[in-house]
């Protein structure tokens, strides 16, 4: 294994090189407790053909343990570790960017090229708002843990702490804390602390949230030298067996009839009753339990949906967690959110609810959030609710600033109220929630009959644990 330690100091050194501007930050403490390079030989990689996807995947000299690749992909010199690189959203060439009044279109297909980096159960999911690089979303010299989201957002010297989340932002030489997650454009050189909620947009609206060190201590913390640990990652260790079961199965038999414009990857965890309706999404490494999913609803990657009802056209974000909750129609559920009723603490949510990305809801008391509102924070009870929620129609009234708790909201509410109901019509439009048979086509569909090819290391010598060098395309 000589040579894949070798690669991996590499990485280590490239991303160290690009946070020197940010202090004395190693990145090697952090991820060797984390993944021991002996785990990295265990698993193939692997990666998805349909004829919906330009196929072109190149790798060399890289270590893709048990990670899967869909549409156009390039891998020179990383190590990822059970990553979903999803390129599925790619704009093609000739498609157009409208960006500050100017049209650009592209010139070739857009791919995803991950350089130098090691990005360990972290989802990348593509559709990058990045006018400066249109042909080509990047991930270079970066390194993140656990649980973190890559979603439209090219990265550059980048260190992504446990279950944080950068959303259509460019990052240049950025260090992203825990549980943060940032919605903010393009960031150079910034220091995003842990459990720091941030979504900006130039001369529009600004919101922002931070979690109390007590509160995000419980759920997740992240130490040199020590494994991630807290609520959260017991959640999903106490369930990492059900997906090792999906995952050593070659030829698997869907768990449960699929109906008209519905797609269930055969690496979801399905255990129990469950329900799902048409055009429903269940994306791989999704995890339903004894749960029902109305007509045009998903569960992204990530995804646990336990002992829950979600009435339909429901966009459960990536990483998003509901259990013991009912949602009614149109509810919105943010990245990395943790929704957690209980027996006896019943969770209802109306209709055309907003909860933001990374809101923690863990009930010791029953909590009905009424319909058409916005939660972000932490809520416990019905008194946390009062003061981390708001109607929607108020905060779109709001024209300057409004304080509630640690919220700070600055600028138009309603064109920050309009930016998020027009992004959730644009996934429920990806998915295919509205297909009608002929039209409307999305993720759902064009995810029914997909292809998927299995790919191993050398299994002995000094190349043991890395991939040959081969380029795959049609």
């Amino acid at each position: 294994m000589k040579q894949l330690e070798k690669l991996i100091k590499r990485i280590y050194y490239k991303v160290n090189i690009n946070l020197r501007e940010l202090g004395s930050f190693d990145v090697e403490p952090y991820i060797r407790e984390i993944v021991p390079v002996n785990q990295l030989v265990k698993f193939y990689g692997f990666y998805g053909i349909t004829s919906h996807h330009p196929l072109y995947f190149h790798f060399s000299n890289s270590n893709l343990a048990g990670s899967y690749f869909l549409g156009k992909c390039a891998v020179d010199n990383s190590v990822l570790y059970k990553s979903d690189i999803r390129g599925d959203e790619l704009k093609k060439k000739g498609d157009i960017l409208h960006f500050e009044g100017a049209d650009i279109a592209l010139d070739q297909d857009e791919k995803i090229s991950v350089k130098n980096s090691f990005l360990i159960k972290t989802l990348v999911h593509n559709y990058s708002h990045d006018p400066e690089n249109l042909e080509e979303f990047i991930i270079q010299n970066t390194a993140s843990t656990p649980y973190a989201n890559i979603h439209g957002s090219p990265v550059e010297g980048c260190f992504l702490g446990p279950f944080s989340t950068v959303d259509l932002t460019t990052l240049h030489d950025c260090l992203i804390g825990h549980f943060a997650y940032i919605q903010a454009g393009e960031m150079i050189h910034q220091y995003v602390e842990p459990g720091s909620i941030l979504i900006s947009k130039t001369d529009e609206f600004d919101f922002s949230f931070n979690f109390s060190e007590n509160i995000l201590n419980q759920y997740i913390r992240f130490e040199t030298g020590k494994k991630p640990q807290g609520i959260f990652m017991d959640f999903v260790e106490n369930r990492k067996e059900d997906f090792e079961e999906v995952f050593n199965v070659v030829h698997r038999k869907l768990p449960m009839p699929v109906p008209f414009g519905a797609s269930i990857s055969r690496y979801s965890v399905f255990k129990g009753k469950n329900r799902i309706g048409e055009n429903v999404l269940i994306a791989q490494r999704a995890y339903l339990e004894n749960a029902s999913l109305g007509k045009g609803s998903n569960a992204q990657e990530n995804c646990y949906i336990i002992y829950s009802t979600l009435e339909g056209f429901n966009v459960t974000a990536h990483g998003a967690k509901i259990i013991n909750a009912n949602l009614g129609l149109r509810v919105f559920v943010g990245f990395n959110s943790f929704l957690h009723g209980k027996p006896g603490c019943a969770l209802v949510i109306g209709k055309g609810s907003i909860v933001m990305p990374h809101t923690i809801i863990d009930l010791k008391e029953p909590v009905n959030i009424p319909s058409d509102y916005i939660v972000w924070g932490y809520i416990a009870n019905q008194a946390d609710l009062e003061r981390h929620s708001m109607p929607l129609e108020k905060l779109s009234a709001i024209d300057g600033e409004v304080k509630l708790g640690a919220m700070q909201f600055t600028g138009s509410g309603h064109a920050f109220v309009k930016a998020f109901r027009d992004r959730i019509e644009h996934i429920l439009e990806a998915n295919g929630a509205f297909f009608d048979g002929s039209k409307f086509k999305g993720h759902a569909q064009k995810g029914q009959n997909i292809a998927y090819n299995i790919i191993q290391p050398y299994p002995m010598g000094i190349n043991k644990g890395l991939y040959p060098t081969i380029d795959i395309t049609l």
